[in-house]
This record gives structure tokens, sequence and C-alpha cells, in this order.
């Protein structure tokens, strides 16, 4: 029975494109797993030339645009205000502690000075690299580099077109050839290893093309990723540069961060995230400050700075971190409602940063009321809803015993009371601070 169990075992591993294999991070690699959960916060950066159209990054589908009126673009993205600098300033001021900027989307353009396709950066009027000017930003200030690679392309003839389930009217009319793609994308990750500096991660998207829609019984993707080669060519060049992969499943062997998107791990409203936490692996959320990635100049559903903050917290308290997207505008600014609203939530975190830095979650399971993060000997009480005429929380299944309870912001003394079942922390003159009224208690 153990050698059938084996069998399946190494059978299904190869069916979602992995052969099997053990993986043995590095020393390099946990201690920076260990940093990047410590980080809690980052910047998301969708940009291209998908953003002279000004409907989001999926415009060459959605509009089923062929591939050679597409790369039109290329001949007029041109965003002279743009200042590397300055953003990763913005996102520094924020609060922020990495940057995970889009180097290569869907629709297959490059940000970089890539020897292996013609449709980069460097062929438009503007003419500058943009990853190496934000690579450059971010080691002078600190700011920790991830880079998001596309694994499908809608414009390339070599990507296996036929069996995607995105990018079927862009007018390709070639076959595809795995073994050309891969070897183009090993070609180009090298390049983005090699030429850029220390990497903290490759955000890889774009898996899920190839597979049944999310929530299906069978997700078996129908082309082998070869995602074991690529991933060793990635830890071989850097051995502590993360992996992640946004493909909507429990992570593979080779990973070494589980993400969920538009979803707060154990959650799934958007319909996105059936899998289950990865509680051995850092995690992280990604999210909007509107409701799109790329610039949208239709798109004014600005999710507020209480909004965010929650978002923020609660992602802590489940022990992940939060990556919050901007979609700059073509001429390389950002919108000023997003920029006011970053303003606002690093001012909140100069304050309160130290109750998400370096914190863990899962202290309990979060409430009604909202969620718990502990550093050292302290725990961090999160109230974000606090239900109308509610004198009191009950913090279950707390054990270790409670010796001082006070608020983060004015060190005031909280009454509480811990019995066997947890903690009553009573709310009697307790000053409330939206978006989030914090209770200090020290173990």
């Amino acid at each position: 029975m153990r050698k059938i169990g084996l069998i399946l075992a190494f059978a299904l591993l190869s069916a979602f494109g992995l052969k099997a294999q053990t993986y043995t991070p590095t020393a390099e690699n946990l201690a920076a797993r260990k940093v990047f959960n410590n980080d809690r916060f980052g910047l998301f950066i969708h940009w291209g030339p998908f953003s002279i159209l000004g409907q989001g990054e999926w415009v060459m589908n959605n509009l089923n645009i062929q591939v050679n009126n597409y790369k039109r673009l290329m001949t007029f993205f041109d965003p002279v205000y743009f200042d590397a600098d300055q953003w990763v300033k913005m996102a520094k001021d924020a609060g922020m502690k990495y940057i995970t900027l889009i180097t290569r989307h869907h629709d297959g353009f490059s940000m970089w000075d890539t020897k292996y396709s013609d449709f980069n950066i460097m062929n438009t009027p503007y003419g500058k690299d943009v990853v190496k000017q934000i690579a450059d930003a971010c080691h002078k200030e600190g700011i920790q580099l991830f880079l998001y690679y596309s694994l499908l392309d809608w414009g390339r003839e070599d990507y296996p077109h036929e069996t995607g389930r995105t990018g079927q009217g862009t007018g390709r009319k070639g076959h595809g050839d795995y073994a050309s793609y891969l070897k183009f994308m090993e070609n180009q990750l090298t390049e983005l290893l090699t030429h850029y500096g220390k990497i903290a991660g490759i955000w890889f998207d774009g898996y899920w093309d190839q597979t049944p829609p999310e929530g299906a019984a069978d997700r078996t993707p129908r082309i082998d990723w070869h995602l074991d080669e690529i991933y060793s060519l990635i830890h071989r060049l850097q051995p502590q540069c993360l992996i992640g992969n946004n493909h909507h499943l429990t992570p593979f062997p080779g990973e070494d961060f589980q993400m969920f998107e538009k979803d707060l791990p154990g959650e799934n409203k958007s319909g996105l995230n059936f899998q289950k936490s990865d509680q051995a692996l850092p995690l992280e959320t990604c999210e909007t400050m509107n409701n799109s990635w790329g610039f949208n100049i239709t798109d004014t559903s600005y999710k507020s700075f209480p909004t965010l903050i929650h978002y923020l917290v609660n992602a802590a308290g489940r022990n992940a971190n939060f990556l919050l997207n901007v979609g700059p505008m073509p001429n390389g600014r950002i919108q000023q409602e997003f920029v006011d609203t970053l303003k606002e939530i690093g001012k909140w975190m100069r304050e309160n940063g130290s109750t998400i830095y370096e914190t863990r979650g899962n202290i309990i399971a979060p409430q009604k009321w909202g969620v718990i993060t502990a550093k050292d000997h302290f725990l961090f009480v999160h109230i974000l809803q606090l239900p109308a005429g509610s004198s009191f929380i009950f913090l279950p299944n707390l054990k270790e015993k409670i010796v001082k309870a006070i608020t983060f912001k004015d060190h005031t003394p909280v009454r509480f009371k811990q019995i066997s079942e947890g903690v009553f922390i009573y709310l009697d003159g307790v000053k409330k601070s939206p978006p989030d009224t914090i209770i200090e208690l020290e173990q």
C-alpha cells in the first residue's frame, strides 16, 4: 500500500506540472523568508503600455486586440514624468518594506533592457530601463524588490495558446512550442536575476491559464510547465530569492511563500482562493486601491483609508503580509487619490506600526470585533468594529497569564478578567481611536 501511495504522489506532482523533487531551502532562503514574514506591508505596481488605454492591464484580452495592433502602443509609450526615486520614497513613507514590480505582464511587454524580445521598454520613445531605475532606487532606500513575471503571453506564437483560457482573440496563427517558450522565459529570468542586484523574490502569475477554472474538482494543467526547472534556475542564481506563484492552488515544492489574490487567507470572497493556507510558509494577500490593477480612467471606486487599514490589520492577524497595488498613469505619475491615501496610511503606520511589523498572527481565530497580533511577550488586540452598546470583548482560548492591559495609544490602564476559557477586556473608559482601537496585553 505504501508503494502504491508513493506512485500516486509522484503521478500527482507530474500532473500539476512539477516533476517529483525534494526541495530543501538554503539557509539564506530561510533567513529571507523570516525577513519577508516580518515586513507585513508592500507596494504592488501594475504598469506598462496597457496603461495608455486606461482600461486596466487585461485590455488586450478583454477587447480582443490583435497582436500587431497592440504592439503599436510601444511606439508612443513615453512616461516622461516617471521618477523611480519618488515612487520608492512614496512607498517607504507609507510604511512599506518591499515593492513588487511588474516586469512582464500577460501582454508580453518587457519593462527592462532584454535581449530576448523586441517588445520592450528600450524600443519606446522613453527608451530607458524601468526595472533598473526601480532596482537602483530600492537598493538605495533599503526597500526589498520582488519582480512579477507572467508565465503566459497573449502575443508570442510559441506560447501554448491553443490550450489557454485567455488571449484567444489576439490573432495568433502559429502553433505553440513550449520548449521554445520555456527557453525564452529562462533567458529572461536569468537577465532579471543577474543584472539588477539582489532580488528578494519572483512573483509568478498566469499558471491558471492552462487549468480548468478555480473551484473545479480537477485543476490539472494542460501542459507541463517544468516548474522544477524554472524554480531550480532561480534558486541557483540567487539562493535567497523567494518564489511565489499565483496559481490559486496549494503551494508546490520549490515555492517559498503563498499568495492569496484579493482575499484574506481562509476567505474566498473573490472566488479565486479555494486553497488552504500553508502555515509553514510566509503568506501574502494582494489587493487594489480601487477595483483595478492597471490604470483605469473610469474606476473611481477608491477604497477608504479605514478600509485599507482594516485590510492590513486583518492580514497581519492572520499571519500574512499585505501587498497593496497602485496602477500608475501612462505619463509616469501615480494618481493623487492613491498618493493621498498612502500618506494617511504612512502616518498611521508611524504611530502603530510596531503592532504590525515583526508580529505573528493566528493567536486566536479572527473575531467579529477584530484580530490579535503578537510580538515577544506582548499581544496587540486590534478592535476594528465593535457592536453598538458593547462594553467588553472576549478573547477565547488565551491560556497564558495576562499581567497587564493598557491602551496602546496613551497607555491608559484597561480592566480585564482572565478565566480558563479566555480573557474579558472591559471597554468602559477606553477612548476609541478609529479605525483601530489597540489594547496592549503583557504576558
